[in-house]
């Protein structure tokens, strides 16, 4: 499947679930022997973007008490977020799966970008069940995630979570 054909594709449509369920198995051979977990993120970001063509794709990494920048596709990103703060801080803070449908009616949405419309933040877990990162996905369409989405992109996240110490 094109990137065109699968980012045109409706939220929870056959496509994208074909999608998906190709793309596990590249993800797993691509990160298989991998232990470098910013090369993990790299690839991953990087493979996911290769397949849907999403406007935003990548990881804020738990540094202290922020989220700082990692790896991602796209244009300029926020550099640090807060606890509890945006989608992101607040998928962290409630350690669970966030999806905005429309950006622009979530209170306290952190703009990065003007063409960002939807978005999805799936924590990722260290050893010990902590939150060690999130992925951050934006659309530039709305309501284009669901669950679908949530579900693989939470198991495609779970490939990441033994990098984490």
């Amino acid at each position: 499947m094109s990137t065109a054909s699968a980012n045109r594709s409706s939220k929870n449509s056959a496509e994208r679930v074909n999608a998906y369920d190709a793309l596990g198995p590249r993800m797993k051979d691509l990160l298989d022997d991998e232990r470098d977990v910013v090369a993990a993120m790299a690839n991953f970001s990087a493979l996911l973007m290769e397949t849907f063509g999403w406007h935003w794709i990548g990881f804020y990494r738990v540094v202290g008490a922020e989220l700082v920048l990692g790896p991602f596709q796209g244009p300029v990103a926020c550099s640090r977020i807060g606890f509890g703060k945006g989608v992101c801080g607040t998928a962290w803070n409630e350690e669970r799966t966030i999806v905005v449908p429309n950006v622009e009616e979530y209170p306290g949405h952190i703009a990065c970008s003007p063409h960002s419309r939807s978005e999805i933040v799936v924590p990722i877990r260290d050893h010990d069940g902590r939150v060690a990162a999130v992925l951050d996905i934006d659309s530039s369409t709305l309501d284009d995630f669901g669950t679908v989405d949530v579900h693989a992109l939470e198991t495609l996240c779970e490939v990441l979570q033994p990098l984490f110490e």
